[in-house]
């Protein structure tokens, strides 16, 4: 519930906020992938011109697992670009989302990142912000919160690394490719039952929050919490490119003018 939802404290320069999630690097195959890592790049250099913090709120990767001294092959590009920005002192701030849960330590200690495993809440400007991937939150998402359940398991966890990454990456890319974005295309909006959206009014009278922040559905979304607080969805960038960005103390979803 959200009583329980970490509050962090962060020292942003003047600037805008930008928030992304759900780029499914890796997905639906390495050729449209790499096209579309292109493109994540172009976004995140036009964005770092008046940045004061980047926030990408999980399923950045289709999947990721960091062994001890492995990580998944490919991606370099992305993580060049955001190691360009931390090294120019713009914070990129990392939600871990349900495809790429298995993150340790090699995005902070190599890229210069800030990683969460879970929802955070914040204040800037004036305004109350709460953020996370989305995974898990609400009455639905049934399998997916059983499913969490097994991959965090610290037991399966260690298992799973003690596989050769040609295995457990193959393994992990069988599973990702029976995923709703490459079998059921658009997702569908739920009305009244989007289970992220009842999660934000049902925890409003504690949080009280002015923007809840989520990835997970790939539904681009801006919808009414209280008399002065809203729910956005950001979307996925396999198809859509929404992206948020927190200007004059107002936030906006915004599609991405794409060159795919």
């Amino acid at each position: 519930m959200g009583r329980n939802i970490t509050e962090v404290e962060f020292n942003f320069s003047k600037g805008q906020l930008y928030f992304a999630s759900d780029f499914h690097l890796g997905a639906p195959n390495p050729e449209r992938s790499l096209t579309r890592e292109r493109e994540i790049i172009r976004w995140l250099e036009e964005v770092s011109k008046d940045a004061a913090a980047i926030f990408l709120q999980g399923d950045i990767f289709d999947f990721w697992f960091e062994y001890k001294k492995v990580i998944p092959k490919g991606f370099v590009r992305f993580q060049a670009k955001v190691a360009e920005l931390t090294d120019a002192g713009i914070p990129v701030i990392f939600f871990v989302g349900n495809h790429d849960l298995w993150m340790k330590d090699y995005f902070q200690q190599e890229l210069g990142v800030s990683v969460y495993h879970d929802p955070i809440q914040f204040k800037h400007q004036g305004k109350k912000f709460v953020l996370g991937h989305g995974d898990g939150l609400g009455p639905g998402d049934h399998t997916y919160k059983l499913l969490k359940k097994v991959f965090k398991n610290p037991f399966l966890k260690w298992l799973f690394g003690w596989l050769h990454p040609n295995i457990g990456v193959g393994l992990a890319h069988y599973w990702s490719s029976k995923s709703r974005l490459k079998h059921s295309g658009e997702e569908i909006f739920l009305g009244e039952d989007e289970w992220l959206w009842q999660w934000c009014k049902q925890n409003h009278p504690i949080l009280d929050a002015d923007y809840y922040i989520f990835g997970h559905r790939h539904l681009p979304l801006e919808l009414e919490v209280g008399a002065s607080s809203k729910y956005i969805n950001l979307g996925q960038w396999v198809s859509q490119y929404y992206y948020a960005q927190f200007n004059d103390n107002q936030l906006s979803l915004i599609q991405w003018k794409h060159k795919i």
